[in-house]
């Protein structure tokens, strides 16, 4: 795959002056004093490396969409045009929305799934094409992504259903919408289903973890419907593996079912997958990646970006549990999705001016990182989210070290390894630039802001003490020159 190399313009000479303040207790280093070793270079020094000889093993997730895409039936075309450049952004998997058809049709982002094998093929909810396209376009679509080195991975809601026909339902004493059949919102005729396999129904009492179309809520103890989701070999885990070439899974809304289903998918086809359990709290994630072996959505981190940056203005809530620091192999860490972004409260959505920060620290970070369509595409941000994805791809290795944190600074260093430098990372909220005096494992070598963000270019001295700089209410991540 082709890597985007990262070139940044170095104003070069001495640094000058200017002062700096500080919200905590701790002695400033004064920028007008030699306290860091800061030396006159020559024109054309220091270099940046070549990141293209680095790599930290791990790339980035794309989620390719946004609540009601447009234009509508063109989605999956459309996204053709734009995979080639995420690939050589480093770009390595590509969340879908839900592929098949939901009771909306053609205005359905497939979140109210009516038939599971209906990828816009048959005439239903008066429309052949889903909103994003057709099962051509689609599978189309999927072989330029694995012609280009990317995975694909399908969004797949197992919880409730929508779209079907009504019947009388003993178990309710009333009419039901669970009848799902070839006249009836499932023409494919794979995985029918009626009031039997809903709660509540002869064998299963109600599910109270329903939140959503409760009448028609999936009831995964069924043989039946164990069968048709992930077992039979025409399941609609196998088919979309096996057919529709998917390679990995997006599990919608984990808390309206039991953990062991996503465990028993997982045993039966395997493949990378992230769950949605929509809880801040770090425990409750490490504690369901535990019981399922999937991965999940880093909620815990996400709330802390939003308590830091825009709810409290204090980034000593960057300190406190989040997933990936418990299980860094299982966290899928992000700043923003088709949620957060649509979502009035916010406390539920980090804000636009904090949103790159939020992007420096998820892609620094331990965790697999995941870029939401909207924010990539949006040119105030995209040669910015290029470069930390570049950064990210590169030098984003190694133990995790936290420098120095209080209410308005963060420096974090990734220690790399034998043969990567690692790098540092330094958030500021404050008004002013910021400098701090850090102890690195980097002696007598000048460093670099990789992040384009500051001009500054400090020398550490022979015990690897340097004074780095942040710019005011940004970040700089700074690693060792040629």
């Amino acid at each position: 795959m082709i890597k985007t190399r990262l070139i940044l313009p170095v104003l070069l000479g001495l640094v000058l002056s200017f002062t700096s303040c500080s919200k905590d207790d701790d002695p400033i280093v004064d920028p007008d004093k030699d306290n860091s070793g800061e030396l006159p270079v020559e024109p054309n020094e220091p270099e940046f490396l070549d990141l293209d000889s680095y790599s930290s093993g791990q790339k980035v997730m794309m989620q390719t969409f946004y609540w009601d895409v447009e234009p509508r039936h063109e989605w999956w075309n459309l996204l053709s045009e734009k995979v080639e450049g995420w690939a050589d952004a480093g770009i390595d998997r590509l969340w879908f929305p839900v592929a098949t058809k939901g009771q909306s049709g053609g205005y359905s982002m497939g979140y109210d799934p009516s038939d599971y094998f209906d990828f816009g093929e048959y005439n239903q909810h008066s429309t052949i094409p889903t909103r994003f396209g057709t099962r051509a376009e689609l599978e189309s679509l999927i072989d330029k992504s694995h012609d280009l080195g990317l995975e694909v991975i399908a969004d797949i809601v197992l919880n409730h259903n929508s779209g079907g026909g009504k019947e009388w339902n003993p178990y309710r004493e009333k009419e039901t919408w669970t009848l799902f059949n070839e006249e009836n919102g499932n023409a494919s005729g794979w995985f029918n289903r009626d009031y039997e396999n809903f709660y509540p129904n002869s064998t299963s009492p109600y599910d109270e973890g329903s939140l959503f179309y409760e009448e028609t809520n999936l009831d995964h103890n069924q043989e039946y419907v164990q069968d048709w989701l992930w077992k039979k070999e025409n399941s609609v885990a196998k088919y979309y593996m096996n057919e529709m070439d998917f390679d990995g899974w997006r599990f919608d809304y984990v808390a309206g079912f039991e953990p062991w289903v996503v465990k028993a998918w997982l045993d039966e086809v395997g493949g990378f997958s992230v769950a949605e359990l929509w809880d801040g709290n770090a425990s409750n994630l490490a504690n369901y990646v535990e019981k399922t072996g999937s991965g999940a959505f880093d909620f815990a981190t996400f709330y802390k970006l939003d308590e830091a940056f825009d709810r409290h203005d204090d980034l000593t809530y960057l300190e406190r549990d989040m997933l990936w620091k418990t299980h860094p192999d299982k966290a899928v860490t992000f700043t923003a999705n088709h949620d957060t972004e649509k979502d009035d409260n916010e406390d539920n959505n980090i804000s636009v001016e904090n949103k790159m920060k939020a992007y420096a620290f998820i892609l620094t970070h331990p965790g697999y990182p995941t870029i939401f369509y909207s924010d990539y595409e949006n040119d105030n941000f995209k040669a910015e989210i290029q470069q930390l994805i570049e950064i990210h791809n590169s030098l984003a290795i190694g133990d995790l070290e936290l420098l120095h944190v209080d209410k308005d600074e963060y420096i974090m260093k990734r220690n790399g390894d034998n043969e990567n430098p690692g790098l540092i990372l330094y958030i500021s909220t404050s008004e002013n630039k910021k400098r701090r005096n850090v102890q690195t494992n980097w002696k007598n070598v000048t460093l670099l802001d990789y992040s384009g963000n500051s001009t500054y270019i400090p020398t550490s001295d022979e015990n690897g003490t340097v004074n780095l700089e942040a710019p005011a209410n940004g970040y700089a991540i700074w690693s060792v020159s040629k």
